[in-house]
């Protein structure tokens, strides 16, 4: 059927075409990476870090399923950052392996290219749950108030608040996420659902940074989401179902990079079919 066929399509050599030889090789040479940064993000808690170009940060369930929730942008702009809704268009909704994040415009570039995942073989499960989730975004205190009239400040959304904050960025700077390690997708109604997450002790994500990047990491405070958070259910707290997620950051051998240039910003630089003012003196 013609109207299945995927809106946005790659073309040989295009802006979407990925050198998945290039990124292979970044995935699998592990003995010429030097490892310069290695942190552990505590349950139902935020932080941010930097990775520089062309180095690769690896996100790890250290001893447990857990949910993250990622942010990133350009370190140097945080006007250019993860823009969800084309990334969803651009690649999947729920990303893997050789897909890429995609910047705001207007940038419009990839900020990040996937290069290993060791849940890429979870696929589609039997009610439609994929993972690595660009549908959704992250659970936030208003929402909350709003379902349950309480009050929670350990959401992903304040934890991502809280982790920026030393980079002098403020929440109106933290946006859409990818929900790392997530498994959600859409049922009969049309309506969002997220299931009990799948990752196990020492599965990751590992991402190859196109620009120097900041990121920001929640571990949701609704753990692995085997305890509803909203609704039926939901009145026992998941702190037991909550575990912490490690992040690494690999410099990579100088050689494995020849060849490889960061992304230029969007080409189209006009004024939206405005007219210039003239100046005069």
């Amino acid at each position: 059927m013609a109207g299945t066929a995927a809106a946005y399509r790659a073309s040989e050599g295009g802006p979407l075409d990925v050198d998945r030889a290039f990124y292979g090789r970044a995935a699998s040479a592990l003995d010429g990476r030097e490892l310069v940064e290695r942190f552990t993000v505590p349950i139902r808690s935020g932080r941010a870090w930097e990775v520089p170009a062309g180095h690769v940060c690896r996100l790890v369930t250290v001893d447990g399923p857990q949910v993250g929730d990622l942010n990133v942008w350009n370190s140097h702009d945080p006007r250019e950052r993860l823009w969800a809704s084309r990334t969803r268009q651009l690649q999947r909704a729920h990303v893997s392996t050789y897909d890429r994040l995609w910047s705001t415009l207007p940038f419009l570039r990839p900020l990040l290219t996937i290069t290993s995942d060791t849940l890429a073989g979870y696929g589609r499960d039997a009610e439609g749950g994929r993972v690595h989730d660009l549908l959704g975004t992250r659970c936030d205190p208003y929402v909350n108030r709003m379902l349950t009239g309480e009050d929670f400040d350990f959401h992903c959304h304040s934890n991502l608040v809280r982790a920026v904050l030393p980079y002098g960025l403020t929440e109106f700077d933290v946006h859409d996420v990818l929900n790392v390690f997530q498994c959600t997708g859409l049922n009969d109604d049309d309506q969002y659902f997220m299931k009990d997450c799948p990752a196990r002790p020492g599965d990751h994500l590992e991402f190859f940074a196109e620009l120097d990047l900041l990121c920001a990491l929640s571990t949701c405070p609704g753990g692995d989401l085997s305890v509803p958070m909203w609704g039926p259910g939901s009145d026992v707290d998941p702190v037991e179902f909550c575990h912490p997620i490690g992040v690494e950051v690999y410099r990579l051998d100088p050689e494995l990079l020849k060849g490889w240039t960061p992304p230029e910003r969007a080409a189209y630089r006009n004024v939206h079919g405005m007219s210039r003012p003239e100046w005069r003196p």
